[in-house]
Protein backbone atom coordinates (compact mmCIF):
# COMPACT_ATOMS: atom_id res chain seq x y z
CA UNK A 1 0.00 0.00 0.00
CA UNK A 2 2.95 2.29 0.77
CA UNK A 3 4.63 1.94 -2.90
CA UNK A 4 1.29 2.75 -4.38
CA UNK A 5 0.82 6.15 -2.56
CA UNK A 6 4.79 6.48 -2.71
CA UNK A 7 3.96 6.21 -6.67
CA UNK A 8 1.08 8.15 -7.06
CA UNK A 9 2.98 11.22 -4.87
CA UNK A 10 5.58 10.99 -7.16
CA UNK A 11 3.21 10.91 -10.59
CA UNK A 12 1.97 13.57 -9.27
CA UNK A 13 4.62 16.24 -8.45
CA UNK A 14 5.66 14.95 -11.90
CA UNK A 15 2.50 16.10 -13.91
CA UNK A 16 3.30 19.78 -11.70
CA UNK A 17 6.06 20.05 -12.70
CA UNK A 18 5.87 19.46 -16.42
CA UNK A 19 2.51 22.05 -16.43
CA UNK A 20 5.19 24.69 -14.47
CA UNK A 21 6.66 25.95 -18.07
CA UNK A 22 9.45 27.91 -18.23
CA UNK A 23 9.46 31.42 -18.55
CA UNK A 24 10.61 31.85 -22.26
CA UNK A 25 13.04 35.13 -23.84
CA UNK A 26 16.01 35.67 -25.39
CA UNK A 27 17.19 38.89 -23.02
CA UNK A 28 15.75 40.10 -19.12
CA UNK A 29 12.93 41.97 -21.00
CA UNK A 30 11.56 39.31 -22.60
CA UNK A 31 11.79 36.75 -19.70
CA UNK A 32 9.90 39.50 -17.66
CA UNK A 33 6.96 40.79 -20.18
CA UNK A 34 6.84 37.21 -20.71
CA UNK A 35 6.04 36.45 -17.01
CA UNK A 36 3.75 38.60 -16.89
CA UNK A 37 1.64 38.00 -19.43
CA UNK A 38 1.59 34.38 -18.02
CA UNK A 39 0.50 34.92 -14.64
CA UNK A 40 -3.22 35.42 -14.53
CA UNK A 41 -3.30 37.91 -12.00
CA UNK A 42 -1.40 40.13 -14.32
CA UNK A 43 -2.04 38.99 -17.82
CA UNK A 44 -4.24 41.62 -20.22
CA UNK A 45 -4.70 38.39 -22.24
CA UNK A 46 -8.31 36.89 -22.81
CA UNK A 47 -9.07 33.08 -20.88
CA UNK A 48 -8.94 31.27 -24.10
CA UNK A 49 -5.36 32.85 -25.23
CA UNK A 50 -3.90 32.51 -21.41
CA UNK A 51 -4.44 28.78 -21.58
CA UNK A 52 -2.43 28.18 -24.39
CA UNK A 53 -0.04 31.02 -23.71
CA UNK A 54 3.60 30.00 -24.34
CA UNK A 55 5.53 33.28 -24.92
CA UNK A 56 5.06 36.81 -27.15
CA UNK A 57 7.05 36.88 -30.69
CA UNK A 58 9.52 38.76 -30.60
CA UNK A 59 12.47 40.05 -33.10
CA UNK A 60 15.91 39.34 -32.74
CA UNK A 61 17.39 41.34 -30.07
CA UNK A 62 19.36 44.27 -32.59
CA UNK A 63 21.80 46.50 -30.75
CA UNK A 64 21.44 48.78 -33.45
CA UNK A 65 18.01 49.23 -32.22
CA UNK A 66 19.30 50.93 -29.35
CA UNK A 67 19.69 54.56 -29.25
CA UNK A 68 21.60 57.21 -27.92
CA UNK A 69 19.43 60.30 -28.15
CA UNK A 70 19.60 63.67 -28.09
CA UNK A 71 16.73 64.56 -25.06
CA UNK A 72 15.07 68.62 -25.03
CA UNK A 73 12.82 69.12 -22.52
CA UNK A 74 10.04 71.45 -23.56
CA UNK A 75 9.06 72.96 -20.31
CA UNK A 76 6.37 75.69 -21.44
CA UNK A 77 3.91 72.70 -23.49
CA UNK A 78 0.09 73.23 -22.22
CA UNK A 79 -1.46 69.93 -20.37
CA UNK A 80 -3.90 68.44 -23.31
CA UNK A 81 -6.35 65.43 -23.47
CA UNK A 82 -4.81 62.40 -25.32
CA UNK A 83 -6.95 60.19 -27.16
CA UNK A 84 -7.37 56.77 -26.44
CA UNK A 85 -9.40 53.80 -27.73
CA UNK A 86 -12.10 54.29 -25.76
CA UNK A 87 -14.34 57.62 -24.00
CA UNK A 88 -11.34 57.61 -21.55
CA UNK A 89 -9.55 61.02 -22.33
CA UNK A 90 -6.45 60.87 -19.69
CA UNK A 91 -4.16 64.13 -19.26
CA UNK A 92 -0.64 64.31 -20.73
CA UNK A 93 2.21 66.74 -21.06
CA UNK A 94 4.46 66.91 -23.92
CA UNK A 95 7.50 66.45 -21.98
CA UNK A 96 10.55 66.97 -24.49
CA UNK A 97 11.34 65.68 -27.75
CA UNK A 98 14.21 62.72 -28.66
CA UNK A 99 16.21 63.51 -32.01
CA UNK A 100 18.51 60.25 -33.61
CA UNK A 101 20.30 59.02 -35.74
CA UNK A 102 18.85 55.25 -37.35
CA UNK A 103 19.84 53.70 -40.87
CA UNK A 104 21.18 57.15 -42.00
CA UNK A 105 18.42 59.08 -41.08
CA UNK A 106 17.80 61.82 -38.41
CA UNK A 107 14.30 61.15 -36.91
CA UNK A 108 12.40 62.76 -33.70
CA UNK A 109 9.94 61.71 -31.14
CA UNK A 110 8.03 63.19 -28.68
CA UNK A 111 8.03 61.80 -25.21
CA UNK A 112 5.02 62.25 -22.89
CA UNK A 113 3.93 62.10 -19.29
CA UNK A 114 0.64 61.21 -17.84
CA UNK A 115 -0.16 63.97 -15.52
CA UNK A 116 -2.50 61.28 -12.95
CA UNK A 117 0.08 59.12 -13.00
CA UNK A 118 2.73 61.36 -12.27
CA UNK A 119 1.10 61.47 -8.59
CA UNK A 120 2.27 58.28 -7.56
CA UNK A 121 5.78 58.19 -6.46
CA UNK A 122 6.69 55.28 -7.89
CA UNK A 123 6.08 56.87 -11.08
CA UNK A 124 7.05 60.56 -10.77
CA UNK A 125 10.04 59.90 -12.91
CA UNK A 126 8.08 57.49 -15.73
CA UNK A 127 8.05 59.15 -19.44
CA UNK A 128 5.84 57.75 -21.97
CA UNK A 129 7.09 56.75 -25.59
CA UNK A 130 4.36 55.53 -28.36
CA UNK A 131 5.26 55.55 -31.52
CA UNK A 132 4.52 53.94 -35.29
CA UNK A 133 6.80 52.79 -37.58
CA UNK A 134 6.73 51.01 -41.26
CA UNK A 135 6.18 47.30 -39.78
CA UNK A 136 2.98 48.45 -38.01
CA UNK A 137 -0.25 46.13 -39.68
CA UNK A 138 2.50 43.62 -40.74
CA UNK A 139 4.91 42.31 -38.32
CA UNK A 140 3.91 44.55 -35.40
CA UNK A 141 0.73 45.70 -34.01
CA UNK A 142 -1.42 48.05 -36.19
CA UNK A 143 -2.03 50.59 -33.25
CA UNK A 144 1.65 51.10 -32.95
CA UNK A 145 3.87 50.69 -29.76
CA UNK A 146 4.86 51.91 -26.51
CA UNK A 147 8.34 52.32 -24.29
CA UNK A 148 8.70 53.58 -21.09
CA UNK A 149 11.05 55.31 -20.30
CA UNK A 150 12.72 57.25 -17.12
CA UNK A 151 13.88 61.36 -16.87
CA UNK A 152 17.31 61.65 -17.66
CA UNK A 153 19.65 63.48 -15.38
CA UNK A 154 20.82 65.22 -18.75
CA UNK A 155 20.40 65.79 -22.69
CA UNK A 156 20.61 62.50 -23.80
CA UNK A 157 18.75 59.69 -23.58
CA UNK A 158 19.14 55.76 -24.20
CA UNK A 159 16.30 54.51 -26.12
CA UNK A 160 15.81 51.00 -26.73
CA UNK A 161 13.38 49.66 -29.44
CA UNK A 162 14.26 46.31 -27.91
CA UNK A 163 11.93 47.05 -25.37
CA UNK A 164 9.07 48.19 -27.57
CA UNK A 165 5.75 46.51 -26.38
CA UNK A 166 1.97 46.30 -27.92
CA UNK A 167 -0.62 48.24 -25.77
CA UNK A 168 -3.08 45.93 -23.72
CA UNK A 169 -5.59 46.51 -26.48
CA UNK A 170 -3.65 44.43 -29.06
CA UNK A 171 -4.45 41.18 -26.52
CA UNK A 172 -8.45 42.50 -25.31
CA UNK A 173 -10.45 45.09 -26.55
CA UNK A 174 -11.74 45.70 -22.37
CA UNK A 175 -8.66 47.84 -22.25
CA UNK A 176 -8.31 52.08 -22.88
CA UNK A 177 -5.08 52.65 -24.79
CA UNK A 178 -3.55 55.60 -25.53
CA UNK A 179 -3.70 56.74 -29.57
CA UNK A 180 -0.30 56.87 -30.78
CA UNK A 181 -0.19 60.98 -31.65
CA UNK A 182 0.68 60.89 -35.47
CA UNK A 183 3.79 63.10 -34.69
CA UNK A 184 5.49 60.39 -33.36
CA UNK A 185 5.66 58.11 -37.15
CA UNK A 186 9.17 56.64 -37.64
CA UNK A 187 9.40 56.42 -41.32
CA UNK A 188 11.39 53.44 -41.06
CA UNK A 189 10.85 49.65 -40.04
CA UNK A 190 11.75 49.41 -35.95
CA UNK A 191 12.20 44.97 -36.25
CA UNK A 192 12.58 45.50 -32.83
CA UNK A 193 10.65 44.84 -29.72
CA UNK A 194 7.47 42.82 -29.57
CA UNK A 195 5.76 41.91 -32.80
CA UNK A 196 1.86 41.25 -33.34
CA UNK A 197 0.12 38.91 -31.42
CA UNK A 198 -1.33 35.82 -33.23
CA UNK A 199 -4.46 34.93 -31.80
Amino acid sequence: MKSIVLLFLIMSLLSCAQDKRPVVGDTEFQKEINAEYKDATTSPLKDKDLKNFKGLEFFKFDSTFVIKASFKRTPDEIVFKMKTTTDRLPDYVKFGELSFELKGRVHQLNVYQNQGLIKDSEYEDYLFLPFLDLTNGEESYGGGRYIDLTVPDGNTLIVDFNSAYNPYCAYNEKYSCPIVPRENYLDVKIRAGVKAFKK
